[in-house]
């Protein structure tokens, strides 16, 4: 559903994606992936409807089938590469700064598909502060839609999955969030295709308020 009415959600951790969730990265993302289409004469439209929230690889496996896996491996290191140093056009989602200024002290993980000097790249062009536990390409064996790094969040966190909420925009984000047996806030035009428990424009419309027993209150919209 689309937040229009204020909805309040009761949570004890939070668990943020970073591209599209965090950051508008769509601009960097296009350009790496529309030339990497181009050179395996692949529709860049097409492309594109796969690429938002996975890992290169995994997208890599479903757009190219019959390619071994390895050398989508290769080619999503040489991707990472292009993609840290392209951060021409990043900034970040209205209201993400102040969000993850209103979370220090309190339970939250950045869960994302980059690696870690991707996600350093892009935060920092965005000017966000990065979360103290994260989550990244190098600590999971499998790429969003499977949930093993929201689960990994969680439990380093020390929190069970089911009082975790997940911030994603991406069908694959969303997909594993739920798999994880999380709630979801879907953030942004893509969010709404894939079913999250909730829907807002940008970070602007959350807002966390947190009890003396440990437990946080999302009023989104």
């Amino acid at each position: 559903m689309t937040a229009t009415a204020t909805t309040v959600l009761p949570a004890r951790a939070l668990l943020l994606d970073m591209d599209g969730t965090l950051v508008n990265s769509d601009a960097a993302v296009e350009r790496v992936w529309r030339r990497w289409a181009d050179r395996h004469g692949l529709d860049g439209d097409e492309v594109m409807k796969v690429v938002h929230g996975r890992q290169g690889y995994a997208s890599m496996a479903l757009l190219l089938p019959d390619r071994p896996m390895e050398q989508n491996h290769a080619d999503n290191a040489r991707m990472l590469a292009e993609e840290t140093a392209d951060t021409e056009g990043v900034v970040a989602i209205p209201g993400a700064s102040e969000f993850l200024a209103s979370l220090r002290g309190l339970p939250h993980a950045l869960v994302t598909s980059a690696d870690v000097a991707l996600s350093t790249a892009r935060m920092a062009a965005a000017g966000l502060a990065q979360p103290d536990v994260r989550v990244t390409a190098e600590s999971v064996g499998a790429s969003k839609p499977d949930p093993e790094g929201f689960l990994k969040g969680a439990a380093e966190l020390g929190i069970a999955p089911a009082d975790c909420i997940v911030f994603e925009d991406s069908g694959a984000g969303i997909a594993a969030g739920r798999a994880a047996g999380m709630r979801v806030v879907g953030v942004g035009p893509r969010a709404g295709l894939h079913g999250p428990d909730v829907v807002v424009e940008d970070l602007t419309r959350v807002r966390v308020e947190s009890g003396a027993d440990g437990t946080l209150r999302l009023h989104i919209g």
